[in-house]
């Protein structure tokens, strides 16, 4: 497993010199719907495409899934990859973005990268072997539910996701970059303290990375109503471990484990 981390860090680390230059100005962006926020660059496309071959070279057995070209999920092992977590952030010039690559061993999330570009903070974890920032140890905060800085994506179009996201503002602070792979990364080395998805908006490659990255710095990483976790199954919890039990066990748990 240690080849992964030797290997495949000093690749992800060159995408610094190829998006930097552009951040703030990155060319030509297209909208890839009619949300307004979902863009696409160039950039995105140039990232995916040297990271797909490169790390097809280093491993040509392992398959390779990118946001924007897609790729089979149903391989027995594959890279999952996001060039660039929060385009529409890069596109402002704004610092909430991030490369974000996971390994997916036989369904399971065994490896992953948070690259914050513009800090140049690698976030770094292995199954088993804890996570860490530019090689040194992290650890998800202390911090009770009263006390924390909680990050939310919340569908609030219907009852349930209104009633999740009101009973989480009654009980915390809530705070929102608008960037899965950012806030995992702060949540894992703890300056936030969980991030909760509900019907959130992204898809797998939005939050595989950093549900290892939080597990392996001593946070609990579970599906909503769960106490396994699936990187499939986009509603889940990534907190540190007083939250978890505030959120899950008592009187009136907010997310019950299902029996």
């Amino acid at each position: 497993m240690n080849s992964y981390r030797e290997s495949v860090v000093p690749i992800i680390r060159e995408v610094r010199e190829m998006v930097l230059p552009y951040f703030g100005n990155p060319g030509n962006v297209r909208h890839k719907d009619e949300s307004g926020q979902n863009l696409v660059t160039e950039l995105d496309e140039k990232v995916e495409s040297f990271l797909s071959t490169r790390l097809r070279a280093l491993y040509p057995t392992i398959e390779f899934v990118g946001e924007e070209g897609g790729g089979n999920r149903m391989a027995e092992r594959f890279w999952l990859l996001d060039p660039i977590d929060g385009t529409s952030h890069f596109v402002r010039g704004l610092p909430f973005c991030t490369t974000m690559l996971a390994l997916i061993d036989q369904g399971e999330v065994v490896f992953s990268v948070i690259y914050d570009f513009v800090r140049d903070e690698m976030y770094v974890a292995e199954k088993g072997m804890g996570a860490t920032k530019n090689g040194e140890k992290i650890f998800v905060s202390n911090r009770s539910l009263r006390e924390a800085y909680m990050c939310y994506e919340i569908k609030q179009n219907t009852e349930n996701g209104k009633l999740v996201y009101q009973k989480l503002i009654e009980s915390t602070f809530l705070f929102n970059s608008i960037n899965a792979g950012f806030e995992y990364a702060m949540i894992a080395s703890g300056r936030l303290d969980g991030r909760i998805c509900f019907h959130p908006f992204g898809k797998d490659y939005d939050y595989a990375p950093g549900s290892l990255l939080v597990k392996e710095a001593g946070g609990i990483v579970t599906n909503i109503g769960s106490a396994l976790y699936d990187y499939r199954d986009l509603d889940m919890i990534a907190v540190n471990p007083k939250i978890y039990k505030e959120l899950t066990e008592g009187e009136h748990p907010l997310f019950p484990i299902q029996k």
